[in-house]
């Protein structure tokens, strides 16, 4: 990504990561290097992508994800899974998340849930060094994507990856229609 002018592997740049992540990027295991897995230093300020874009261009948009934390709910039990999708587009809540986890109700989890369950921060939720039990839906337009720009576990700092390196990930399935 040339618009930013400071771009490392990410395994250089733990001290800056949150442990969950950095945890995930000591384990790494996979088809693509962990060297591949790139950070990029930013404002913690920039770290919604409407600012981001604003700030770094348009054409950012198109190749940034979202981590987003939803909580499914059948009979009294709740369970946590995290969606992955394109930027420029939505997760589909009620149709895909909520079949696949085959919740009655799917809903995005409150933000102390999400940010207390993963250890990280609102902004920077990312699927690495989410907790092992919960399933990461990943859209497959991300999948296809050659690396996309998400979140650190921060709200300093993003990464770069693949997208054949984020469906590799344990607990994710690649799912058609999942960011609508």
């Amino acid at each position: 990504m040339d618009a930013f002018d400071d771009v490392r592997p990410a395994v250089e740049r733990l001290d800056l990561l949150c442990e969950p992540v950095a945890a995930a990027l000591r384990a790494w295991r996979g088809g693509v290097p962990v060297d591949e897995v790139r950070y990029v230093d930013t404002d913690a300020d920039k770290a919604d992508t409407a600012v981001l874009v604003e700030s770094y261009g348009p054409w950012l948009l198109e190749q940034s994800a979202n981590c987003v934390v939803v909580a499914g709910k059948r009979g009294g039990e709740v369970s946590l899974a995290a969606c992955l999708v394109l930027s420029h587009t939505r997760v589909d809540v009620n149709g895909a998340v909520r079949r696949r986890l085959g919740a009655r109700k799917a809903s995005f989890a409150p933000m102390e849930t999400a940010l207390g369950a993963t250890g990280m921060e609102f902004g920077g939720i990312t699927p690495l060094g989410l907790p092992p039990d919960w399933p990461l839906l990943v859209d497959s337009a991300v999948a296809d994507s050659p690396y996309v720009l998400i979140g650190s576990g921060s709200r300093r700092g993003k990464l770069i990856v693949p997208g054949k390196a984020l469906a590799e990930l344990p607990g994710a399935p690649v799912l058609e229609g999942l960011g609508v």
